[in-house]
């Protein structure tokens, strides 16, 4: 009997697997720039730490993007709450986890709606939300989850278990002070060896780009050298609905530019919130969603030139 062939790649996995590789070169950082930046971002959050004044800050990407867009918007109360359009991520990605370490041939419906019973037992606001659904939320809700593992299986390259994949993989650094610095990234490829970078770390996006999903990669970069002394080695932000990648590789300038992103992000936070500096408005595409557009003037004027344009693309197309 002749053995069964070996699935082949397709196109598309090839050449996101083909960005993906390490290079023959090792990617090894100079200790010294590691151990500046980690002393560089310690005084700094002790330093900011002694502004708020024993106030605990949580500093994350949606942090970072609210406090550098509207400072208006992020004066504004979290009022966050799940809709099937937004929760359709962590589903996919419950569905992703479980695809793979799933036995036999995967079905991409049957490991979403796995992954939704799953979601529902949990005791947290995720599993309320899937839990409370109505039967058309759930039925959106699924169909969104099943397009986007869909796409995932059959354009996204499979991962051997032996990389050591791990989605949703959460980095925390805390400091001595009050503040922590915390990241969850979609996808986390590589395992530790000695001081060579061979992290890879994957953001899914759906929609189109936008120059914020670079800043959050690079936040995420800057997390995991503060944890680990070990930068990544490349970032990459993978279009679902295009089977596209942005890559950056890792550099100095790469966590320079995200930490001084970072610590002017909480010291505009401080600014605002605890020295009582007058927020800025900034419109921008938030405008769609913040609880303040009805009587936001110059907000309300984003919306109708963004609505303008986008029916002039549409007629185009």
């Amino acid at each position: 009997m002749e053995e069964p062939l070996a699935p082949s790649l397709t196109p598309v996995q090839e050449k996101t697997l083909a960005v993906m590789r390490r290079g023959d070169e090792p990617v090894v950082f100079d200790q010294g720039f590691v151990t500046e930046l980690i002393a560089e971002a310690t005084q700094a959050v002790a330093e900011f730490s002694g502004r708020l004044g024993g106030e605990t800050l949580w500093v994350s990407k949606s942090f970072l993007s609210k406090v550098h867009g509207c400072e208006v918007l992020h004066m504004q109360p979290d009022d966050f709450e799940w809709r099937p359009a937004s929760a359709a991520g962590f589903v996919a990605h419950k569905a992703i986890e479980l695809a793979l370490n799933w036995r036999g041939e995967v079905a991409p419906a049957q490991i979403v709606d796995e992954a939704l019973a799953r979601l529902a037992d949990q005791a947290d606001t995720r599993g309320s939300f899937v839990a409370g659904l109505s039967d058309a939320d759930w039925a959106e809700l699924r169909s969104r989850a099943v397009d986007r593992t869909t796409k995932f299986l059959q354009d996204f390259p499979p991962l051997p278990l032996s990389a050591q994949p791990v989605l949703e993989a959460a980095a925390k650094w805390r400091p001595p002070g009050t503040i922590e610095m915390s990241g969850k990234v979609d996808l986390q490829i590589g395992k530790p060896f000695g001081r060579e970078s061979r992290l890879l770390i994957v953001d899914f996006k759906s929609g189109n780009r936008s120059h914020h999903h670079r800043e959050d990669l690079r936040f995420y970069a800057v997390v995991q050298t503060l944890r680990q002394s070990v930068p990544p080695r490349k970032l990459v932000t993978y279009y679902l609905d295009y089977a596209e990648s942005e890559v950056e590789d890792v550099t100095h300038g790469t966590l320079q530019a995200g930490l001084t992103r970072a610590l002017a992000g909480i010291e505009k936070h401080i600014e605002l919130k605890i020295e009582g500096r007058p927020p800025v408005k900034r419109p921008g595409f938030a405008c769609r969603w913040c609880p303040l557009n009805n009587e936001c003037i110059e907000g309300m004027a984003f919306l109708n030139r963004d609505l303008a344009d986008s029916d002039v693309v549409d007629v185009d197309e």
